[in-house]
């Protein structure tokens, strides 16, 4: 029944999710071998027990290797706040002002390159480009020694896995190694000459005295990399999804650019990107008549979470009018998104220009194709065309 590596399952995963809130809350799969949960009460009660549901053995449905318990993501208290308070200035809010002039020059520079009267990619000519030069910025990473499609494509890769044989392939493990060289270049060039910058701060942060070691500083700042681009990028194309889809949603924040950011959030609640993620249980529990055991791995199913109508009231429904207070379509608790405020300013500066250029705009693909990932749902491709 719940398949995270079945193209046919991404490509609509809601009517599962349904039968599985109804029926099925606490779901043994046989395909993931672990436990699902899929309601949001339940979810957001574990979202915020990381006592119980534990991420140090890892938070994607397939963990790269050697990654768990050397990120934010992968660690639990103390040790995860740590390691937060270590970056988590750099993503506040009231730190990013310095980015939206790059954002907008980055979106602009972007849909001045698309031929209007074609068909475009969504995802290659816009959202991809917007996401690399952000989070380049963000973190002070040497655009002019890499080039930016390599990166993307390798942070792509890293959270993608193979359906046939459903894990991490060569091409994925490929990719993370790559991804670790290109940070440990830039890590090395930071410690020699600092530039104020998030890595270089990273690169020589203390904890209680202590010195990050070696892996905790690559294969977070790899990390760091992989979801920033990633996890904006797959956000942003799902965004634009939905105002194709919904005709009166776009027609509304295009004449009413002040709507745009509740329409973000109602995008994170209908369609987001960040699908799946995986515990560990660290004690038995018992769950709507089943008994959870200790060392089982439970994948939290936000998307699942975020259709739930004994919270969201007409959930399949895209309201951009919705205020989804409490959705899920950044995690919750202490593992809630770092970056997701500037996940909002990126999506609202680089929409805002893309509907000033382009308000009317439709699919021209009737069936997408989505990214083979049992974690991230968003599609590989969004053609669209000018209307």
């Amino acid at each position: 029944m719940f398949d995270p590596y079945s193209p046919a399952f991404d490509a609509d995963p809601f009517p599962t999710y349904r039968e599985l809130r109804d029926n099925h809350p606490c779901f043994w799969s046989e395909h993931a071998k672990m436990w699902v949960l899929t309601r949001y009460d339940d979810l957001a009660a574990a979202v915020k027990d990381w006592e119980t549901y534990s991420s140090a053995s890892g938070n994607l449905m397939d963990e790269l290797p050697n990654r768990a318990g050397a990120t934010l993501g992968t660690t639990d208290p103390p040790r995860h706040n740590r390691l937060r308070a270590l970056v988590q200035h750099a993503f506040m809010r009231r730190n990013l002002d310095y980015l939206e002039d790059d954002i907008r020059g980055a979106a602009r520079e972007a849909l001045t390159a698309i031929d209007r009267r074609r068909p475009f990619d969504f995802i290659a000519d816009i959202s991809a480009k917007v996401t690399v030069k952000t989070l380049f910025r963000l973190l002070g990473l040497p655009r002019e020694s890499e080039d930016d499609q390599l990166v993307r494509n390798n942070a792509v890769l890293m959270v993608q896995s193979d359906p046939v044989t459903r894990g991490k392939g060569p091409e994925h493990i490929a990719a993370y190694e790559w991804m670790q060289a290109f940070a440990a270049k830039t890590i090395a060039a930071r410690r020699i000459a600092p530039t104020g910058d998030l890595i270089s701060q990273f690169s020589v942060a203390e904890i209680d005295g202590e010195r990050l070691d070696e892996r905790e500083v690559l294969l977070t700042t790899t990390t760091l990399i992989m979801a920033g681009i990633e996890s904006l990028g797959g956000f942003m194309a799902m965004f634009a999804l939905n105002l194709a889809d919904f005709p009166e949603a776009r027609r509304r924040c295009a004449e009413d650019p002040n709507l745009i950011p509740q329409a973000i959030d109602e995008s994170l609640r209908f369609n987001t990107s960040a699908q799946r993620f995986k515990r560990r249980l660290q004690r038995d529990v018992a769950l709507h008549g089943q008994i959870m055991k200790r060392g089982d791995f439970v994948c939290l199913a936000y998307g699942a979470g975020n259709r739930d109508e004994r919270k969201f009231p007409n959930p399949d429904l895209y309201d951009v009018e919705r205020r989804p207070v409490g959705h899920l379509g950044f995690g919750g608790g202490v593992h809630a998104c770092l970056g997701a405020p500037i996940a909002k300013i990126a999506a609202r500066l680089a929409i805002k220009e893309f509907l000033a250029l382009i308000p009317n705009f439709r699919r021209t693909e009737t069936t997408l194709r989505w990214m083979p990932s049992s974690t991230f749902r968003s599609p590989t491709t969004l053609m669209l065309e000018a209307i």
